[in-house]
């Protein structure tokens, strides 16, 4: 208790000191963010009115050091409150952003500069420091993102994947198929005016499911080497390989149907074309993934110096999420490929030789710093009003009751007998970090010249995320409990 006063203070501090440094004026955003500007960025108009730069004493990098500063500490203290209460550190990040990208409503706008649309906003200025400083944070999220998906890949391996068994292979499927139809129908019966893309995307998006809270529910409960816990985490890994698959097909057939202005849907042929892209690229990515990593890391080990072992990684990560997004592809499924196919006797001889810790532990400093900066900038992009719509709370309810209905389905390919399917079909409703960081490809996608996911909309599938992750450690463990007798 102790430890979460001491972290609820802190952040009440750190709200309460960012205010302090904007005077609270109710009045309009745009001209309080001006003054932010000037404030921040040095910005003084001379008596002619032309912009005179920056001031003598203030850097450019300045906003984007006070927006790290905020985001970082705040994820820290919010990911140990949330911790502390027995939820996933990321709801905390979440919330924190949630709470720094409304704080506007109190009239402080000091930290409106994150909310910058670097994906939509044609008239981005940037010579503007504070919009430089906006795009510049997003990037460091957006690298985060690739970063996450790199570690997930890493934790699991296609051997794992192809020799957890029938069980688990029917268990994914029918957790990725019952969700995206479910999804779809919600979103047409909600959203009958939006178009058809809006309404495939949502169903990919109930398509995830987190496998690290999952896992860490049943490390807690000491039932990691249960059968339930075996089939939840094998069938969550394959689930969200599909996912990926479902998220690719559905990104390639928007961005093929964008690319003709004079289609108003999509036919066989370029659903085929779209498949053949997406299954090629995978396929490419298994198989000559293993080849392009060995060579990388034997490259490297005649290389002198330290950290190669961590450079090399990288550079294979980036490099195939590079590709992947050259490809048509989000570049978080190159990032996950690639942590697939990287197994530790690809890289042993530079690690006996260079490192003396292993390549996981060897990332977890870099992510820890910047993967926390995408769940925040996440949380910045929910606006608290378009809450209070009864339609978006209406779309919000309705997909995360979706949500949970659809991972039930899960239960139905549970074939062992000594496997509980209640339990089953409750390991795989978390959406966790999976869900918002495919709503986050969302609003970076266009269709018909519009965002694809609307503020509004998108705030509907984060409360689905939150609804969804905050209700299975409980239920978890109830029926683990439940099933142990």
């Amino acid at each position: 208790m102790k430890s979460g006063r001491l972290a609820f203070w802190m952040a009440v501090v750190l709200v309460a000191t960012g205010g302090l440094v904007v005077r609270a004026e109710v009045a309009q955003p745009a001209s309080a963010l001006v003054r932010v500007d000037q404030r921040f960025a040095g910005h003084v108009e001379n008596s002619s009115g032309t912009d005179s730069g920056l001031s003598e004493h203030t850097a450019p990098i300045a906003p984007v050091l006070f927006g790290i500063v905020v985001i970082i500490l705040g994820a820290r203290l919010g990911g140990h409150l949330l911790e502390a209460l027995g939820q996933p550190s990321v709801l905390g990040e979440l919330l924190f952003g949630v709470m720094l990208g409304n704080v506007s409503l109190l009239g402080l706008y000091i930290f409106d500069f994150l909310k910058v649309d670097w994906f939509h906003s044609s008239t981005l200025d940037l010579s503007d420091p504070m919009h430089c400083a906006g795009v510049s944070i997003d990037m460091l999220a957006q690298l985060g993102v690739i970063l996450l998906l790199f570690q997930v890949g890493l934790e699991n391996s296609v051997s794992r994947i192809w020799h957890v068994g029938k069980t688990a292979v029917c268990v994914a499927f029918l957790g990725v198929s019952a969700p995206f139809l479910l999804g779809w129908g919600c979103a047409v019966v909600l959203l009958p005016d939006a178009k058809w893309a809006v309404h495939m995307f949502l169903g990919a998006v109930m398509c995830a499911t987190s496998v690290g809270i999952t896992a860490r529910v049943f490390r807690d409960l000491q039932r990691s080497d249960s059968p339930e816990s075996q089939v939840v985490l094998a069938a969550a890994v394959i689930d969200d390989v599909l996912a990926l698959i479902v998220l690719s097909l559905v990104q390639g057939l928007i961005v093929s149907v964008e690319k003709d202005p004079d289609a108003d849907g999509f036919n066989l042929a370029m659903i085929a074309a779209v498949v053949a892209k997406a299954v090629g690229f995978l396929v490419l990515a298994l198989t000559a993934g293993p080849f392009i990593s060995r060579s990388l890391f034997r490259v490297a080990s005649f290389l002198r110096g330290k950290g190669l072992l961590t450079a090399g990684a990288l550079l294979f990560c980036f490099g195939s999420a590079w590709v992947a997004s050259r490809a048509g592809l989000a570049p978080i499924i190159g990032a996950f490929a690639a942590g697939l196919v990287l197994q530790d006797v690809h890289y042993r001889e530079l690690a006996e030789r260079t490192e003396s810790q292993r390549l996981k532990d060897l990332l977890l400093p870099i992510a820890g710093f910047i993967v926390p900066v995408f769940f925040v900038m996440m949380g910045v992009r929910i606006d608290l009003r378009h809450l209070a719509d009864p339609n978006i709370l209406g779309l919000a309810a309705a997909m995360t009751i979706a949500a949970i209905i659809g991972k039930q389905f899960c239960a139905l390919g549970v074939w062992r007998r000594d496997v509980d399917r209640l339990t089953v079909g409750i390991g795989m409703v978390p959406r966790g970090e999976v869900g918002l960081i495919l709503a986050g490809i969302g609003l970076q996608l266009e269709f018909a010249g519009k965002p694809l996911l609307t503020e509004r909309t998108f705030s509907a599938v984060v409360v689905m995320v939150i609804a969804t992750t905050l209700i299975t450690p409980p239920l978890l463990k109830w029926s683990s409990r439940r099933s142990t007798g």
